[in-house]
């Protein structure tokens, strides 16, 4: 019966294998112009404040009318600032290897959603740690210091669940992060799965997206933290099943198991092991399961698509 089933599967396995592969020759041909990542916090670190003006009228986005030219002159003459800039340089002389990633999301986002306009690029320097890489049809803003590897001495004293995510491989991920909004249907109710379940779409965008990215790098996980949650897929499961928290409403699961964290909070002894947002990974997972088993849903559908009919037809079971 083993060899049987084994003999059936592998052709199944050549199909998928063969149309991913017939996409990604799709995808390689299609043409989105040169992408050049515009060197913003050079601009600005080499400008004096008599440039305001000029620079104000080549950039208008990243100056708001709301703020005086002191707030920028400021910025420009800022010791901590400068130092930002110092320590971005150091970690990023060039941006070949990125623009050549931005290069393929773009490749990819026009396969995927014909009608996205190709954005400009620039990279910037930005004092604030919860800023993200952010997408936008006319600009992708990227706060370049945020992402010079885990380990730099700036981000000291910052929570090491954070800094994790502070890695050179997490900047497209995050532009897909704030791609996603925009073609993902916001869930219809409250409960846990619908939560998990949209993130779990954003995560199957970045499959998509970016697939030569890892898992772990899609999640903002570590490699261990990845490996974890694989091992520990059934007894995650279980938990939610049997605590009954898929179609709970209650507020604090988000806190437990979808906001960034430093551990899951099952109030088990397992927890201090645990990676943060270990629902969205779940919710992942079904995703996948019901794409991999509705062969005929369109990513269009998928996205529009209530996270209950998703879960009741993706036969989604936890691996072994």
């Amino acid at each position: 019966m083993k060899k049987y089933f084994l003999f059936l599967l592998f052709p199944l396995l050549f199909i998928s294998c063969n149309d991913k592969n017939e996409a990604e020759a799709a995808i390689a041909g299609i043409d989105v112009g040169e992408v050049k990542i515009v060197r913003f916090d050079d601009v600005f670190y080499n400008s004096k404040p008599e440039d305001l003006p000029k620079l104000k009228q080549a950039y208008p986005f990243f100056f708001p009318q709301n703020y005086p030219d002191s707030v920028w002159v400021s910025n420009m003459n800022d010791p901590f600032m400068r130092q930002l800039k110092e320590e971005t340089d150091k970690v990023y002389p060039n941006m070949d290897a990125l623009q050549d990633e931005m290069h393929s999301l773009f490749q990819h986002m026009k396969y995927y959603f014909p009608e996205v306009n190709v954005p400009e690029v620039f990279t910037i320097i930005s004092d604030d740690e919860n800023q993200r890489a952010v997408y936008s049809p006319e600009v992708v803003a990227i706060p370049i210091n945020l992402y010079l590897g885990k380990d730099n001495k700036l981000y000291d004293g910052l929570p090491s669940y954070q800094v994790q995510t502070f890695e050179p491989n997490q900047i497209v991920p995050d532009v897909v992060s704030s791609f996603a909004p925009g073609y993902i249907a916001a869930p219809k109710d409250r409960t846990f799965l619908s939560i998990i379940t949209y993130f779990g779409k954003e995560l199957y965008l970045k499959d998509l997206l970016i697939p030569n990215a890892t898992d772990a790098a899609k999640m903002g996980y570590t490699e261990e933290q990845e490996a974890w949650a694989e091992e520990n897929e059934s007894e995650i499961w279980r938990y939610f099943v049997e605590n009954k928290v898929l179609f709970d409403t209650n507020a604090k699961l988000a806190d437990r198991f979808v906001n960034p964290a430093p551990f899951s909070k099952f109030y088990l002894e397992l927890d201090n092991e645990s990676p943060g947002r270990l629902g969205v990974w779940i919710g992942w997972q079904i995703v996948r399961a019901y794409m991999e088993n509705n062969k005929d849903v369109t990513l269009q559908q998928l996205l529009e698509t209530d996270a209950k009919t998703i879960f009741d037809n993706s036969k989604y079971k936890p691996k072994k």
